[in-house]
């Protein structure tokens, strides 16, 4: 049995996905051009869209943003100090991970500043547009209100697997940990000690429990989103996998998610 037709027993109306590797896609189910809410995974799009910023000099990594003694750089890796969903600071900046989806939003209003441009527009011109994401929109904010596809998102992993918009180097910056040893939660999944994040990115390290699968590699990286949707790259095999669904976020996927995850592995 073809490892995504266990989407099929998903307690959801519609569900798409797909396993990306090296050499193209290895296998998908469901409608590749349904329009589906990202949520949080919309933060992969907006982190690669600010370090395509970072690359052309619009902005620095370690550039003042954000509330007193953050930057650019601990915005993106949820570092800032900033709440959730607005723009109180809760704890001094590269203290805490504090999980903060108003910081991409700072973020955002930083590369309008700086570009003249605003962000969907720049998010379409850096990402969307040189990959041929013709169905993927930021109609929200940048941190949970993007839609696509699993067409999209397809090119998009492929991107993740071998960056063609942004040097090799950068990416592999971008996904190891910043600011080490912080703590933090996962929305949805506690506490961590650490709380290992990229620069958007979220790093499985060693976290358990975790919305991946028990045999993704500590170098896996990727974002779940709220909304039901998810995509994370191994980089230790190469594999990508993307899912996205019409049900919200849950304790459905808990035992779900990890157990598609291992199976993708597996095969």
């Amino acid at each position: 049995m073809p490892t995504l037709d266990l989407t099929a027993s998903w307690p959801v109306d519609h569900v798409s996905a797909v396993v990306v590797t090296d050499s193209g896609i290895r296998e998908k189910v469901g409608d590749t051009e349904n329009v589906y809410e990202l949520a949080s995974v919309t933060k992969l799009l907006s982190a690669y869209a600010v370090l395509v910023a970072v690359e052309e000099g619009a902005v620095e990594l370690d550039q003042p943003a954000g509330p007193e003694g953050s930057t650019v750089r601990h915005l993106l890796a949820h570092a800032s100090g900033l709440a959730f969903g607005d723009r109180t600071a809760t704890a001094p900046a590269g203290t805490k991970r504090i999980y903060s989806s108003a910081g991409f939003e700072v973020l955002a209003e930083l590369i309008e500043a700086e570009s003249g441009i605003a962000f969907p527009d720049y998010l379409n011109e850096a990402v969307c547009g040189p990959l041929q994401m013709t169905n993927t929109s930021l109609p929200g904010s940048a941190g949970h209100g993007g839609r696509s596809t699993l067409a999209d998102l397809t090119r998009f992993a492929a991107e993740l697997l071998a960056p063609t918009l942004l040097a090799s180097q950068t990416l592999a910056s971008a996904t190891e940990v910043q600011f080490p040893g912080l703590n933090g939660i996962v929305p949805g999944y506690g506490s961590h000690r650490p709380c290992d994040w990229g620069l958007g990115f979220e790093l499985r390290g060693d976290k358990t429990p975790h919305w991946t699968g028990s045999n993704n590699s500590s170098s896996t990286f990727g974002h779940f989103g709220q909304a039901g949707t998810f995509l994370w790259v191994d980089p230790a095999v190469r594999t990508a996998c993307v899912v996205l669904t019409d049900r919200a976020f849950g304790d459905w996927a808990k035992p779900l998610w990890p157990e598609l995850s291992d199976a993708v592995l597996a095969g």
